[in-house]
């Protein structure tokens, strides 16, 4: 979820805040005038203390009333009350709403986090495709008709935008890039709502922005003389109001004749976030703890008392309803915890809201008809591979652990098929049997096994229940017992519940720590402070090593919702995992020692530039050959190869298949970081080795040589060495990650970047340390590049270089409208670009540009996916 605008500086973590209204108790309220007597027409609550605090509200009339608010985990707050009760509706989306705008005898729009535009007609929720992509939250949306509408908004409180609805589409707005203040870094300040008149659309933003079209024409730059964020724009009768504010409130009205705003704050008047005024001149603004000022008609501003007792950080939003009647809704909406929610009335009595209902405990979960037994004609333990598949998929992404489960399960399936073998060993159970019916006796015990070690690892997992009910119910299907869980005497069914006792016994002392959810074991504290990913630059002890990430949203690469903050180091002990096959080097040391990692210098600087051409791939239109005349057939341990010359079935050279690179790049990234229902890396081998046996003609040969094996004996014998091998490959490669704690890219690049370019000594922003210039990649922006809109984007904002002059990567068209510049991703909503794509929390190289955000339409990469990828040969 997107920080509020107020704490714009600081991502949003919602256990924050508190050190925000200490400032402000101290700063806002010295000063304030005496209290006067309340006003002879009351203010009701409407509602309180409701789970999610409201941001906004509007209508057409008393009797047609919206409110709109946060997401904690319901969905965004949408209220509507029609003069007789009120009701709540879903939208079937994520995230918080912060603005709605309902159009007479048309539609109600409704703006948010991650792009957010929902379109409300006829009972139906629809969110429209926006130029933006999930890091851009839309503050505010108005217009005159629902074929001429502005959305506004910010990117982490800076990089404001424009958008324009024309019926048709969004687009981008052009803005008044030379009139606009920069913010430390470089980049020009938020904007947080629009509302218009009579043909002029005004925009309102931090560092005290007023922006005006008139007629359609550009936007222009009014003065302020103010430098605080400007919340809130209204006005009628003539008059034009904005209210913002930080240490101290402002309202600030347009003086025509003089071409400026000019302040009509009240002395001692604190922050102020809603307005709204009506054609008599009056009017209302809200703020700060429920402060509450009203503007007469002859045009002063004055405080009034609420008589109410609140408990909130502030009133957001207030709304002037044709009949008279003022609204206001709000939160806690200053420290970020967006909780809270207030709607207030002053006027003739209306509905209280109801509230929020206790849904109660939830349905017992269910397996989908589909997920029992997805390949029926598999041996027992291709099915059970399944089941473990679609439990990895709904789990949140952890590689290490599910590299340990699927080697435990594939353990388990061939320690039951060696107990019935005459030569085969198992594993972590070694006994001997006999049956009449070796195959029945086999698909009974290995099912026990299977049901017992995937039942004790993922029922209490993300997603558990609808994969314990998944277990419960292929078992069932194959006509066994779930509940029969004895171990004694030579039953199939005892020697599967032994099997799954002695890896679940061995599992409980391996070093994974299981039994406090795999939690470090080591007390790593990583050497660099964190990183806030939403705020420009960073502060490094040693550009070498890793750092933790800040983030303010934190979500898994298959869209599951987790603790924002700083991200902890995930697996930082697996190096002590009891491995498959690996031993230890005689005298100790790294089981796999690849040697030291480059320091920071030129080695290292040669692995940035790499990274950042391919993170500037995402965004190509070059078209590559992925025939298999071109690409694949690699050497052991390379990518180097040039496909085959002939399809070995036809004969004959294969057809080129041209695709753009960019979306290769993301293609190639969706697999193996993927999302949504990802089966993780791990699984990902699996899917590889299941297609393989899937494929026509294929002949289950061990080694490629000898008799053909059955599909039971294939897939035991391959799962148990595949993911043996997977396992001790995670096993290697957190241990190495651990040791040698290498650096990730945003920090080097935003490091370099910061530093200046290394090639040109003469040249502006030099900086021996800082990154190579390769023309079409890495650039140095200058003024004059910017006036003639040739400036080039890059892979994330890339801080200030020195001299007035800053660095940016090529990897779309021109953007003139800051010093930095961020990767274009082709404005797709199912293109985000591959950095994206990786866990914050895992060490090592992974890139991500700016931002870990939720990718929208994240249904949209299958069918692009078969879009791009070409058919397999033969």
């Amino acid at each position: 979820m997107p920080q509020h605008p107020f704490t714009s500086f600081e991502p949003r973590v919602r256990a924050r805040g508190g050190w925000l209204l200490t400032l402000l108790l101290g700063a806002l309220l010295a000063g304030c005038p005496e209290p006067v007597p309340p006003e002879p027409v009351p203010w009701t609550r409407v509602a309180q203390s409701r789970p999610e605090a409201l941001l906004a509200v509007t209508g057409r009339s008393s009797s047609d009333v919206w409110a709109v608010g946060a997401d904690r985990g319901r969905g965004p707050a949408v209220l509507h009350y029609d003069g007789t009760a009120w009701r709540e509706l879903a939208t079937g989306q994520r995230g918080d709403l912060w603005w709605v705008h309902a159009f007479e005898n048309g539609p109600v729009m409704m703006a948010g986090g991650n792009a957010t535009l929902l379109r409300y007609e006829d009972g139906v929720f629809t969110r429209m495709r926006t130029p933006g992509l999930a890091r851009h939250t839309v503050y505010g949306v108005w217009g005159p008709s629902p074929e001429d509408v502005y959305a506004v908004g910010s990117v982490s409180g800076q990089s404001g935008f424009i958008w324009h609805y024309d019926g048709t589409q969004w687009s981008e707005v052009a803005l008044p890039y030379d009139e606009l203040p920069r913010t430390a870094d470089g980049d020009i300040p938020g904007f947080f709502k629009v509302w218009g008149t009579g043909g002029d659309v005004y925009v309102v933003g931090a560092q005290g922005v007023v922006l005006r079209s008139r007629a359609g024409a550009a936007f222009t730059r009014i003065p302020t003389d103010t430098t605080s964020r400007l919340f809130t724009v209204h006005g009628a009768g003539g008059v034009v109001t904005v209210v913002g504010g930080e240490g101290q409130g402002e309202i600030l009205e347009l003086d025509e004749a003089a071409g400026r705003f000019v302040s009509r704050s009240p002395e001692g008047c604190p922050l102020l976030q809603g307005v709204s005024l009506s054609a008599d001149g009056t009017g209302w603004a809200t703020g700060f703890r429920g402060e509450v000022y009203r503007r007469r008609a002859v045009g002063r501003w004055e405080r009034v008392p609420l008589g109410l007792p609140l408990e909130l950080e502030s009133l957001h939003a207030a709304w002037m309803d044709p009949e008279g009647g003022v609204w206001a809704v709000g939160g806690n909406v200053l420290s970020g915890a967006l909780n809270a929610g207030t709607l207030l009335h002053r006027g003739p009595a209306v509905a209280t809201v109801p509230a929020p209902v206790d849904p109660g405990p939830p349905p017992a979960a269910s397996c989908p008809a589909a997920a029992v037994d997805p390949r029926p004609e598999g041996s027992i333990a291709r099915r059970w591979n399944e089941q473990i598949l679609g439990a990895i998929r709904r789990d949140i992404p952890r590689p290490t652990v599910h590299a340990r489960n699927l080697y435990h399960l594939s353990a388990a399936l061939w320690d039951v098929w060696a107990a019935y073998d005459a030569t085969a060993d198992g594993v972590f159970l070694r006994e001997k049997h006999t049956a009449p019916d070796v195959a029945a006796a086999r698909t009974e015990a290995m099912s026990y096994a299977a049901y017992r070690v995937l039942t004790h690892r993922y029922t209490k997992a993300i997603g558990g229940p609808t994969s314990a009910a998944c277990f419960r119910a292929f078992m069932e299907k194959l006509g066994y017992a779930p509940d029969a869980v004895g171990t004694d005497g030579d039953s199939p069914r005892a020697l599967g519940n032994r099997v799954a006792q002695a890896i679940i016994g061995a599992g409980a002392d391996d070093g994974a720590n299981e039994q406090q959810d795999y939690k470090d074991t080591t007390a790593y504290q990583a050497v660099n402070t964190p990183l806030v990913v939403d705020v420009p630059g960073l502060t490094v002890a040693n550009p070498s090593l890793w750092q933790p990430l800040n983030l303010a949203v934190a979500v898994t690469q298959n869209g599951i919702i987790t603790a924002s903050g700083v991200q902890g180091y995930i697996g930082a002990h697996w190096g002590k995992v009891t491995p498959f096959a690996l031993t230890r080097p005689e005298g100790g040391g790294l089981y796999l020692d690849p040697g030291a990692p480059p320091v920071f210098g030129a080695e290292l600087r040669a692995h940035v530039v790499e990274v950042l051409r391919k993170t500037a791939w995402t965004g190509s239109d070059e078209r590559v050959d992925l025939s298999p005349g071109a690409f694949g057939n690699n050497p052991l341990g390379t990518n180097d190869g040039t496909g085959y010359p002939v399809n070995p079935v036809t004969g004959q050279p294969y057809a080129p298949h041209l695709v753009k690179r960019g979306d290769f790049a993301r293609v190639l990234a969706e697999f193996w970081a993927d999302g949504p229902k990802s089966e993780t890396p791990p699984g990902h081998w699996n899917v590889l080795a299941n297609s393989v046996a899937d494929s026509p003609g294929f002949s289950r040969r061990l080694f490629g040589t000898g008799e053909p094996v059955d599909a039971l004996e294939w897939d035991v014998k391959v799962y148990l060495a595949l993911n043996g091998a997977v396992h001790d490959a995670a096993i290697v490669a957190w241990e190495v990650k651990r040791v040698h704690a290498t650096a990730r890219p945003i920090t080097l690049v935003r490091y370099m970047g910061r530093l200046g370019q290394s090639t040109d000594p003469a040249g502006p922003a030099y900086h021996p340390e800082g990154l190579p210039l390769v023309p079409g990649l890495i650039e140095v922006v200058t003024a004059e590049k910017l006036r003639a809109g040739a400036a080039p984007r890059a892979p994330g904002p890339l801080p200030r270089a020195g001299g007035g002059e800053h660095l940016a990567g090529r990897a779309g068209g021109p953007d003139p409208r800051r010093g930095r510049h961020r990767l274009d991703a082709r404005r797709r909503v199912d293109a985000l670009p591959a950095p994206h794509l990786r866990d914050a929390r895992l060490p090592g190289l992974h890139l991500r540009a700016q931002h870990l955000q939720p990718r929208l339409g994240q249904g949209a990469h299958r069918a692009h996916r078969q879009r791009v990828l070409p058919r397999r040969p033969g």
